[in-house]
């Protein structure tokens, strides 16, 4: 067989995998990095070459899920370099060492493309390995007397990063999807919807489906939960079988208390040969792929994986077999339809005999983090060479079902498969995602949902089509409204039933009526008060003048100064005998110092957030049909210079300084100024500017055109106030349809198709009463009585 295969192509030599339970009587309490060694020297053994360990010359780790995100936290200590500290323990000194990013999908994946690598002669022998040590980390959280599993073995690493990106979003956290249970249940709804099944029809297709899992995990000695359950078991809910997030009780979910490890080792077939591998102890990917899928909110089918079926079958072509031909099969089971997805695409029944799981799957073998498929290559490997010439698939799941990563095993040689990741996506890519809105409005109807059921209560997570056009949004319900909550967990069905939604800064919310959220959410009459907490407002005659007064922060601004302030600007507009407006900051040393950053608010997940009109009411606001002047006296830092980008125009004293200081902090400046400063000052200039925070003074924003005057110092305002009488002596009707004319036209860069493109603008003065009396009064020599219509 040897002398038949070109000598670079890779091969599983070794797999290996360990595990411990804190109520074994010979547990030791490793730490990850322990589990993990140890599982690696069991691959290496496994393999039956001698000095292996020393000809790695590649180790990739996979990364515990104490260090799976930024604000990850490892309770016992972690290690700085996790594959340098593998290595070093078990005797290897690899050139390239990897920290692998996020997901499931990590093992599978990684075989795939370090494969590549091998087959390229770029590298002959690969170390993958992975483990978590969760259960030890909890069971030692109460103890005075905590091992430190703190390492720093030195060396360079290849990390790769999270790798979360459009998995974890500001809406999904607004919203309360913060946890993947959460984002499942919606799945697992969405498609209870396409198969038509009720409650209690689909909670029994659950059980069946799991319940084959569960003996296998019983039978094997390195699960977490070696308990067989029935189907009834499993999805009734009890004291110990909880409901987490509805449909799914606590034996239906990934268990990640666990301590478990396990390790590949992929060479060439030169290496296997060069360091006296057995040929029985070789094992060949027959198809491999991958695929991505888009952000939850943006599938057109929330109760499907594309990604997963196009990555399955393709593996399968690839290796020039059905699934029919497969004898062992490990579909990545984090939660039921996982699995059940995988098997819709693959034609698969949830009763095959030849069972979808080799370990016992996640929530009863052990969800042992981003590691789990490794366990699952492992167990295949074995498989397939006690079967030689059988096939084996594995299905490596990652994020919400995000990614996917296949694989197709056998000890028959074959050349390494090829797989064109890149035109495989685009294929994906080429479906129209679903039309979405983040901002909805009135009446919808429930395409998906979820009740999740926490200590202080139950909150319910919606997914909706907007009525008529059926955009679809994430919602939630109102704390202490428990009518939506009572429809998604009463007897009646959910889907499908119509619902009120309304948006706001910190999330959309829903409820049963429009009463109702006229009730729990009002809708401010849009009229000026004389009760502002944050702000002031001051009318004189025409003009409406806005002081930002928070003079103990600068003026910064939190959430109740920015409702505040789109309030004010919402009657300001609404108001037709208002015909200008200045915003200014009180004291003399700001205008705004951006946003409070250390100001907290029980709403909006947590996070900073603001109207959907925008920072301080006015940096995201469509319709700004009437004229807004900034009076920037002193410093307008971030937001606060955000806002002058927002205003039509600017006035500055000599004592203002303008800057977008986020990236100084970790932020970017997402309320406007990437956006407007490119289009207000050349370009590289505002890239300067933008990406690293400098400030400039008044004389230098006059200079690019920000600023139209700048005053003495404590001149701002009146020098506003100059500027609005000379505005608001003009006819109010034609600066309102300058404005629009301005902004319809704003997007065109030709200024003869501009100046060509018909708006309604015209249309407008021909019946406006304030252009015959503008025309009258020239004529008569008089000054105008300008009426605004």
């Amino acid at each position: 067989m040897s002398t038949s295969v070109d000598p670079r192509t890779p091969v599983l030599v070794g797999v290996g995998q360990h595990a411990e339970r804190v109520d074994d009587p010979d547990y030791r309490g490793l730490s990850a990095v322990g589990l993990a060694a140890e599982a690696a020297r069991r691959a290496l053994g496994d393999s039956g070459g001698t000095g292996v360990s020393a000809a790695i010359d590649t180790i990739a780790a996979i990364r515990q899920f104490e260090i799976s995100t930024p604000i990850g936290f490892a309770p016992l200590g972690r290690s700085t370099n996790v594959a340098r500290s593998i290595a070093r323990d078990i005797g290897a000194d690899p050139a390239r060492a990897i920290l692998n990013v996020t997901g499931g999908q990590g093992p599978q994946h990684l075989v795939s493309e370090l494969g590549d690598t091998i087959a390229r002669g770029e590298a002959e022998v690969v170390l993958l390995v992975g483990s978590e040590a969760i259960s030890t980390a909890r069971h030692f959280a109460g103890a005075d007397d905590k091992p430190d599993f703190s390492d720093d073995p030195g060396g360079t690493v290849e990390d790769r990063g999270y790798g979360l990106r459009g998995i974890v979003t500001l809406p999904q956290v607004r919203h309360g999807l913060v946890d993947a249970t959460s984002q499942y249940a919606l799945l697992e709804h969405a498609r209870r919807a396409r198969l038509g099944l009720d409650r209690a029809a689909y909670a029994r297709s659950m059980g069946e489906l799991f319940g084959p899992f569960t003996q296998v995990a019983a039978a094997n000695p390195l699960s977490a939960a070696p308990t067989e359950r029935t189907p009834d078991e499993l999805v009734t809910v009890t004291d110990r079988n909880r409901m987490v997030a509805d449909p799914f009780p606590k034996f239906l979910i990934a268990r990640d208390q666990v301590n478990q490890a396990a390790a590949v080792l992929l060479m060439s077939v030169a290496a296997a040969q060069r360091l006296g591998v057995p040929e029985d102890r070789w094992v060949f990917v027959h198809g491999r792929a991958d695929a991505a899928e888009r952000s939850i909110i943006d599938r057109p089918d929330l109760g499907a994986s594309p990604a997963a079926t196009l990555a399955l079958q393709h593996a399968l072509e690839v290796a020039g077999i059905t699934s029919d031909d497969l004898a062992h099969l490990d579909l990545y089971s984090c939660y039921p339809i996982a699995v059940s997805a995988a098997c819709d695409g693959l034609g698969l029944a949830a009763d095959d005999p030849r069972g979808l799981t080799v370990t016992g799957g996640l929530p009863f073998f052990g969800g042992a983090g981003n590691n789990y498929s490794m366990h699952a290559i492992a167990e295949i490997v074995d498989r397939v060479r006690a079967t030689p010439g059988s096939y084996g698939l594995v299905g490596a799941n990652g994020g919400i079902l995000s990614k996917y990563s296949a694989g197709v095993y056998a000890t028959t040689p074959r050349p390494w498969p090829s797989s064109d990741a890149a035109a495989l996506q685009a294929r994906l890519d080429a479906v129209a995602p679903a039309a979405t809105t983040s901002t909805p409005d009135g009446w919808a109807t429930i395409e998906t949902y979820t009740v999740k059921h926490e200590r202080h209560g139950m909150t319910g997570i919606v997914v909706g089509r907007l009525e008529p056009d059926g955009a679809r949004f994430l919602a939630s319900t109102v704390p202490g409204d428990d009518d939506v909550v009572g429809l998604l967990t009463g007897d009646a069905e959910p889907l499908g039933s119509r619902v009120f939604v309304r948006s706001f800064g910190y999330g959309n919310r829903v409820t049963l009526t429009q009463e109702r959220a006229d009730e729990l959410l009002p809708r401010p009459t849009p009229v000026l008060r004389d009760d502002y907490e944050h702000v002031s407002v001051r009318r004189d005659g025409r003009v409406l003048e806005i002081t930002l007064d928070r003079p103990a922060v600068r003026n910064a601004l939190h959430a109740e100064s920015h409702v505040e302030l789109e309030q004010v600007l919402d009657a300001y507009f609404a108001d037709p005998d208002l015909w200008a407006a200045i915003i200014t900051g009180a004291g003399e040393d700001a205008f705004c110092a951006g946003n409070d950053l250390t100001a907290t608010s029980t709403t909006g997940g947590g996070f900073p957030w603001f109207p959907d009109s925008g920072f301080g009411g006015i940096t995201s606001r469509r319709e700004m049909h009437k004229p807004v002047i900034a009076a920037v006296n002193g410093v307008a830092m971030g937001g606060g210079f955000e806002i002058v980008l927002a205003c039509h125009l600017a006035v500055a004293d000599e004592s203002a300084r303008f800057a977008l200081p986020e990236v100084k902090v970790g932020l970017f400046a997402a309320a406007g100024g990437v956006v407007r400063l490119p289009r207000a000052v050349p370009e590289k200039i505002a890239h300067e500017l933008i990406l690293t925070g400098r400030s400039i003074p008044a004389d230098e924003a006059l200079r690019l055109g920000l600023v139209s005057r700048v005053v003495p110092k404590g001149g701002a305002l009146e020098a506003a106030r100059e500027l609005a009488a000379e505005i608001v002596a003009v006819s109010p009707t034609s600066v309102r349809l300058s404005l629009e004319a301005m902004e319809q036209t704003r997007g065109l860069a030709d200024p003869v198709e501009a100046a060509r493109l018909e708006t309604d603008a015209m249309d407008q003065l021909l019946i406006s009463e304030d252009t015959l009396e503008g025309v009258m009064a020239f004529a008569e020599k008089r000054t105008p009585q300008w009426r605004n219509r």
